[in-house]
């Protein structure tokens, strides 16, 4: 009976192991992984021991946000005070983060969460000009190709996506959709967006930035923002119809 018994487990086993080495996977594309830590490690910039404090045009401004919440959840300003923290500092650093928790009275761990969870927060220091080229799919097909955007970037100074010219002046990386597909390529350079970009006028902004010259935000095509140019971004040849086209004369 025992030896049934160790016959049978052994064709169970055996019929296990076959299906687990022939059993294929969905896929097999690696995860995608950031090129961020969510996790925090002290650096000599960036550590609980450097002091910081909004200096007093941050701190009326705060107030005024502060006037847009119930006092029961003025933790809803955490992302406008994390943002005023990165503008008066240059990145959120830990101490940033410490304070605007200070200030709401949250936990910590509450402004963390924030923190590492948007990509529009610096954990780390940038440059004075933050290159942010969209390179997804759109970016990638439209005008010229961000990969061409991306070449003429890297050529020009000398960086790859995710580091910082030696001088601190320019911080490269490579982000997902900007939202502003109908003129791509496009590159976010701070606050503001360069459109329909070529690697020329790629170039020139970037000499423009080095010379501390004043760029002009937009599409560098010379089109109004998304508008169409006639017989290059549109079908439309003719003037279109008006209203009752096609319309009943008696209704």
């Amino acid at each position: 009976m025992n030896s049934v018994r160790v016959l049978v487990r052994q064709a169970a086993t055996s019929t296990i192991r076959r299906s687990v080495v022939s059993r294929r996977a969905i896929h097999a594309s690696p995860a995608a992984m950031s090129d961020a830590l969510s996790v925090h490690r002290d650096t000599p910039e960036n550590n609980a021991s450097i002091p910081f404090e909004f200096n007093q045009e941050n701190k009326k401004r705060i107030e005024e946000i502060l006037k847009k919440y119930p006092p029961q959840y003025k933790k809803g300003a955490i992302m406008p005070l994390l943002d005023l923290g990165q503008r008066q500092h240059g990145f959120t650093s830990l101490s940033v983060m410490n304070e605007v928790a200070r200030l709401l009275e949250v936990p910590p761990m509450r402004v963390y969460e924030v923190a590492t969870f948007y990509t529009m927060f610096n954990r780390q220091p940038v440059g004075k000009y933050f290159l942010q080229l969209c390179t997804t799919t759109p970016c990638q097909l439209g005008g010229c190709g961000s990969t061409k955007i991306l070449d003429t970037i890297t050529e020009q100074l000398q960086i790859q996506p995710g580091e910082t010219t030696k001088d601190g002046l320019f911080t490269l990386v490579e982000v997902e959709c900007a939202g502003a597909c109908v003129n791509a390529p496009v590159m976010a350079i701070n606050d503001d967006y360069y459109e329909d970009l070529t690697p020329e006028t790629t170039q020139k902004l970037l000499d423009n930035l080095k010379a501390g010259k004043p760029i002009t935000p937009g599409p560098q095509t010379g089109r109004h923002t998304c508008e169409p140019a006639p017989g290059v971004y549109t079908s439309l040849t003719e003037e279109p119809y008006g209203p009752g086209f096609k319309v009943r004369s008696d209704l």
